[in-house]
């Protein structure tokens, strides 16, 4: 599964494991405007290797189910608290820890694109990612309690309420994950991107003060609910690709890409609802 947070180029299930990929024309037997047209889960894999049936145990095992996506989320995201709780136990709010703290998001972000561009996916990837990542949200969340005491603990719960929220809209129907949704969207954050990144530089050489676009006033609450909304337009794509593995029957280990990609949207929605507590809250 892609990964969830915008900085990873979105990829399918794991290519070349005879369900995965993206092919470039869509598959027959494949709902019209869907942006997943080309997945080949879409297909029978059997259909083309001249036997009249698949053999018994591949369609009956080791296919991803919902259970086995729960499992494995629950297994990565508390592999992420586990690692915050200890560097919020462990580590004092210095600048060293400050420092660990982006080491260790640096190599949170080499073990997520290592992972991102394998062909299958790896647990002791995934997990170790896991592992750096709460490390840095523990040094950050400390951070932040420090001077806006309780920010963690109200970014914790804005962070389910976004989840719950997008999770209740995206089951009830009201959002539609068409082709033209899915293109529209992924523009928009692109652009986002280019702009945050834009603003960095500027920030880094000194042309724009106090954080640009990502200070702590009312512009920077703009750009930070505008973040959570893109959080939670890739959850909706999140969800859409685990109904989709589990129908067409993707293999069960897919379901570590599932949780992967999970983990790394909410990680972006947890630390954008820190900064947007952290700007509500400020009283300077």
């Amino acid at each position: 599964m892609r990964s969830s947070n915008p900085v990873f180029s979105r990829r399918g299930f794991s290519r070349d494991n005879g369900y995965a990929g993206f092919n470039t024309a869509p598959q027959a037997g494949y709902a019209q405007g869907n942006p997943y047209a080309q997945n080949p889960y879409a297909q029978n894999p059997y259909a083309q290797q001249g036997v009249g049936a698949p053999p018994q145990a591949p369609a009956t095992t080791d296919r991803m189910t919902m259970d086995d996506v729960v499992v494995r989320s629950a297994i990565t995201l508390g592999t992420v608290a586990v690692g915050a709780v200890l560097a919020w136990a462990l580590l004092p709010v210095t600048a060293t820890s400050y420092g660990l703290a982006v080491g260790s998001a640096i190599v949170a972000f080499v073990l997520a694109m290592v992972q991102n561009f394998k062909r299958t996916p790896s647990p002791a990837l995934i997990l170790g990612y896991a592992a750096f990542e709460g490390v840095f949200l523990g040094v950050i969340s400390e951070m932040y309690n420090s001077r806006w005491s309780g920010a963690p603990f109200q970014a914790v719960l804005g962070t389910m309420a976004v989840s719950a929220a997008t999770l209740l809209v995206y089951k009830a129907g009201w959002i539609r994950v068409t082709a033209r949704y899915a293109r529209i969207g992924m523009a928009i954050a692109m652009a986002f991107l280019v702009v945050m990144a834009v603003n960095l530089l500027l920030v880094v050489f000194g042309v724009a003060e106090d954080g640009g676009l990502r200070s702590f006033g009312p512009l920077g609450a703009l750009v930070g609910i505008i973040a959570v909304v893109l959080g939670a337009f890739f959850l909706t794509l999140d969800f859409k690709q685990i109904e989709d593995g589990i129908a067409y029957g993707a293999p069960r280990n897919e379901s570590w890409l599932a949780a992967f990609g999970l983990t790394v949207t909410l990680v972006w929605i947890y630390l954008e609802m820190l900064r947007l507590v952290a700007i509500f809250t400020n009283n300077d």
